[in-house]
């Protein structure tokens, strides 16, 4: 926020006499109808991105007092601030014409105390407009976000753009058009549990509360991507490997594509556990190579062969230490790359279009990624992508991803992708089993356990992975969309008294309905 809570004296410039015929081609009939007064003038190229001259060349509407440059840039001396003591709605905008025709990224570093109605960098040409929500920023760090639109008549608006209560505040600094396009190929969600959840009687619902196929909503929401997990030989029978082909074919007749996630277990792996299976005990490092090769090629070929190839894998779960204690612990990692390399090869063996992603936890420590990375990069482990699991409450702020994707993406020039996140739409349990998020104090700044605070953390996780530079940010893969309470589907394979810690957090609420954040399919 700027530093002493009020306004400085450097505020808006603005021509108010520029015609009102230009401010339609800018702006649109509808927007004209309601602020009478907003004006614009006109440019060819984006000027004072960094408002180091105030706000010369960029006009304003509304509260305009609450638009104006102060110090305290991202680089340089300035940036600009949106800021009121009062409730204000506040634009800062040029309109800018003599564009060559084609696909243009609006690109803007900003940080927000969150909490206003809407808060958002936009691009607009003629009737289409694209728009990317501020994430509220309460460690202060700058976050660079982007957004495209395609620019018709050689002209487009940049807007910045706040509707906002008394003392909600937002920055903007290092604003740049650019020639090229956004976007996400992968809107994603594991679904693991689904199988399960059906034949112990999960129920599933359209908006309207009609009973519907679960793939279906989700397909129709936007989502465009499956992720199944693969388990050895699991206690109750589910993420076998004949459950996910039976899945799979689900996934394919959707139209979606299939992401398998290799556990190497019996049951759930992750930064605190890596079991190796009961098959597999007691065997030397040499044999579970080989059953590591063995069992990834089995699971890939049958799908394979029923037409549901595997559009990527991940060779092992949230490897932060590794895989297959203790013979494959990243203390020895010259074994851990040759159990790594079985599973890639045996991939790639069975479909060389398979993309081959590595996936680690805590998202938002880059230290680790590098140490981890590195090694794998010096034992040649192949590999294509770099998956991340990114939850708020436990990994960090919205920046460290970005700093942490930004750094991976340069490293390694690597595409990659948050392989897992989520966040709870409420507090209370649908069962008598406690919840892994279900206290306020554990929730994100800026982020209520609502449907609308659900809602935004989905979009604003996938507007961080968006702005990766080069287009390297491929996607989002919320976790375990279909986990919903339901009895006998419970958190271990083992013991089917044991209920669901992660209903709060699914893209179905307690009645089976979709949740507000499973409009963010459709985010880009």
């Amino acid at each position: 926020m700027h530093g002493n809570g009020r306004p400085r004296s450097h505020e808006v410039n603005g021509s108010r006499a520029t015609r009102r015929a230009v401010l339609a081609a800018a702006l649109g009939g509808a927007a004209v109808a309601a602020l009478p007064g907003r004006s614009a003038s006109a440019a060819s190229t984006l000027t004072n991105g960094g408002f180091e001259s105030g706000t010369t060349g960029w006009s304003a509407y509304g509260t305009t007092s609450a638009s104006f440059a102060e110090a305290g840039g991202r680089t340089g001396g300035q940036r600009l601030a949106h800021w009121s003591a009062s409730a204000y709605k506040a634009e800062t905008y040029q309109y800018l014409t003599g564009l060559t025709d084609g696909t243009y990224t609006l690109t803007a570093w900003v940080r927000s105390s969150g909490g206003q109605n809407a808060a958002y960098l936009a691009l607009k040409s003629g009737s289409a407009e694209q728009r990317t929500d501020l994430p509220p920023t309460p460690n202060g760090a700058w976050l660079r976000l982007v957004t495209s639109v395609k620019v018709t008549g050689n002209a487009c608006t940049v807007r910045l753009y706040s509707d906002a209560n008394a003392g909600n505040w937002a920055n903007f600094d290092d604003i740049t058009l650019t020639p090229g396009s956004t976007g996400l190929p992968i809107k994603g969600a594991d679904i693991s549990s689904l199988k399960k959840s059906e034949d112990f009687g999960g129920v599933y619902r359209t908006g309207s509360g009609a009973t519907a196929d679960a793939l279906a909503v989700l397909k129709s929401a936007g989502m465009n991507y499956a992720r199944l997990r693969v388990w050895v030989d699991p206690a109750d029978g589910y993420c076998d490997k004949a459950r996910v082909l039976a899945v799979a074919k689900r996934v394919k007749a959707r139209g979606m594509k299939l992401l398998v996630d290799f556990h190497y277990s019996d049951t759930w792996t992750d930064p605190g556990a890596q079991t190796i299976p009961a098959a597999w005990a007691g065997h030397s490092y040499a044999q579970l190579k080989t059953d590591v090769h063995d069992h990834t090629y089995d699971v890939l070929s049958a799908l394979k062969a029923q037409g549901t190839t595997a559009d990527m894998v991940q060779i092992g779960n949230e490897l932060n230490g590794g895989m297959l204690w203790p013979a494959g612990s990243t203390s020895d990692w010259a074994q851990l790359a040759g159990l790594l390399t079985a599973g890639a090869t045996a991939a790639k063996a069975v479909s060389s279009s398979t993309v081959v992603a590595l996936h680690l936890a805590n998202g938002g420590d880059n230290a680790l990624y590098r140490t981890w990375f590195d090694n794998a990069v010096s034992h040649n482990v192949p590999f294509d992508v770099i998956g991340l699991s990114f939850y708020g409450y436990w990994h960090g702020a919205l920046s460290d991803l970005q700093a942490n994707l930004d750094d991976l993406a340069a490293r390694y020039a690597k595409p990659l992708f948050v392989a897992e996140t989520a966040y709870p739409f409420r507090l209370d349990s649908d069962d008598d089993w406690e919840d892994v998020i279900d206290k306020a104090e554990e929730l994100v700044g800026g982020y209520p356990a609502t449907e609308a605070g659900q809602a935004a953390w989905f979009r604003d996780i996938q507007s961080v992975v968006e702005a990766v530079p080069a287009g390297r940010g491929l996607g989002v893969f919320w976790w375990d969309a279909t986990w919903t309470a339901v009895e006998g589907n419970g958190w271990d394979p083992t013991d089917p008294s044991t209920g669901n810690a992660w209903e709060n957090q699914v893209l179905f609420d307690y009645d089976g309905v979709p949740t507000e954040a499973m409009s963010a399919f459709a985010h880009r």
